[in-house]
């Protein structure tokens, strides 16, 4: 089985399915062993999972492409209206922030660094309004759980009651979405 490795400080092994292939998140301290050796223990699951990633993508309709001009806009439009919403949701949270960063990405939506530096994906400019607090309020909370715990998804709900609900959405048509991106 064919994979790329990225090291980082992570502190467990985990496996991504990409539109590349497999990728295996690593501890910089992991050898290429262990890392074997887990692909090889987790190996029906990985090809369950590329399997349906596979069947996912060739069901997706097929959306034209955006432009790079489309993107600007979209980026622009996101410059104005994101930081709004962080604004409104940071003090419901009860947190700071740093530096917001409009972003044009393939695979994620939104992205909370160490320092409280918060991304976003300027594709969530296409999505309903909802959508896109869900998104800002999880980010948000990562300010306080820098984690996916039940603690952490306590937090966002308490904050935005229907995250379940918009998540869900992101999750069923977001695919689709991020498959518009150019480049």
């Amino acid at each position: 089985m064919d994979y790329e490795i990225i090291r980082s400080n992570r502190k467990t092994l985990a496996a991504q399915i990409t539109a590349k292939g497999l990728v295996i998140r690593a501890p910089y301290r992991c050898t290429d062993k262990e890392i074997a050796a887990f692909v090889e223990k987790n190996r029906d699951k990985i090809e369950t999972y590329m399997e349906r990633a596979k069947a996912r993508r060739e069901s997706l309709p097929d959306e034209p492409r955006l432009t790079m001009e489309e993107i600007r806009q979209l980026a622009e439009q996101a410059l104005t209206c994101i930081p709004q919403r962080v604004a409104y949701y940071a003090p419901l949270v009860g947190v700071t922030y740093g530096k917001i960063t409009i972003r044009n990405q393939k695979s994620r939506w939104g992205s909370c660094s160490s320092k409280g530096n918060l991304n976003f994906n300027c594709l969530l400019m296409l999505c309903p309004p909802e959508v896109l607090d869900s998104v800002v309020v999880h980010e948000l909370c990562h300010r306080k759980e820098m984690n996916h715990s039940p603690r952490f998804y306590a937090e966002v709900r308490r904050v935005f009651p229907e995250y379940d609900k918009w998540h869900g959405w992101l999750k069923e048509h977001g695919e689709a979405l991020l498959a518009r991106m150019t480049g």
